[in-house]
């Protein structure tokens, strides 16, 4: 009853919007803009963090008047892994795997996203989810970084466009790989026509930057020169495998991991059990 509850919502409000798309086409954009770009879960409280959360060092770190939370596990020796979510999720996604990490005695980073866990703000982008993890970066100078769905292609977009040397491996789990893909999903959930899609790549580049059909995870992938290894479950149903297989063919320097039964949460024992390997043990 719930999914028909929500199906009908999103129908509903998507036939509002393709209303105002002919009557006010810049509240339309704004309105579409906004279901777009703001989570409606993934939200954590001080007096309620989870337990993993807890046991980590939390700071708050002010960044072109945008406030986002760290939580940072220190360990034993020199390396440094930052952990970066995806959409509607938080830091504490990675309960999992820093049991793994912990095993390496590497200090542990993980940042809660633009408007999730604690961080400030309603929307969130890729471009403004990076420069968080700059500010990380720069002062951290980790070796390793990984990123999950929207996280994942964040970390892309990041070492793509800024390139930091500190880095030497990266890991790419569920990402999609095309803007593209991202924005039609979206529109089919709210069977938003042709003339809002325009209006709202119109958003994109006027306020933004992004040409939709620019953004991609394989273009950013490509100039990457640092080790990557792309993670994709078979039975992903919120990102299509051939996603993560165009990210990976696109990466001059990556390995490809299938998994199965999975889907888009991807946790399990043999698949941390290889990025640890990845991480610390190959040469």
């Amino acid at each position: 009853m719930q999914q028909i509850i929500k199906f009908i919502t999103a129908k509903i409000l998507g036939l509002y919007i393709n209303i105002l798309g002919y009557l006010a086409p810049q509240k339309a954009s704004r309105l579409a803009y906004k279901f777009f770009s703001e989570p409606r879960r993934g939200r954590l409280f001080k007096d309620h963090l989870p337990p993993v959360l807890q046991e980590a060092i939390a700071e708050t770190i002010t960044h072109n008047n945008q406030a986002f939370q760290t939580y940072t596990w220190p360990g034993t020796s020199g390396c440094k892994v930052i952990l970066v979510h995806g959409w509607e999720s938080n830091a504490s996604r990675w309960k999992l795997f820093i049991t793994y990490l912990k095993k390496a005695g590497c200090t542990i980073i993980a940042i809660d996203g633009p408007a999730h866990g604690l961080s400030s703000g309603t929307e969130f982008t890729i471009p403004r989810y990076a420069e968080f993890i700059d500010v990380i970066v720069q002062r951290e100078q980790p070796q390793y970084m990984v990123g999950h769905s929207l996280g994942g292609s964040t970390v892309l977009y990041y070492q793509s466009h800024f390139a930091n040397t500190s880095i030497q491996k990266l890991i790419v789990m569920g990402a999609p790989c095309d803007f593209t893909m991202v924005v039609n999903n979206y529109i089919g959930l709210l069977s938003l026509n042709s003339n809002v899609f325009g209006l709202l790549n119109k958003h994109f580049l006027d306020n933004l930057n992004i040409k939709t059909e620019e953004f991609s995870g394989r273009l950013f992938a490509a100039k990457i020169k640092i080790k990557g290894l792309v993670i994709h479950d078979e039975d992903d149903t919120t990102v299509a495998f051939k996603e993560g297989k165009k990210i990976a063919d696109a990466w001059p320097d990556a390995q490809f991991l299938r998994t199965k039964g999975l889907g888009h949460s991807m946790h399990s024992d043999d698949m941390y059990t290889r990025m640890y390997s990845f991480l610390f043990e190959e040469a």
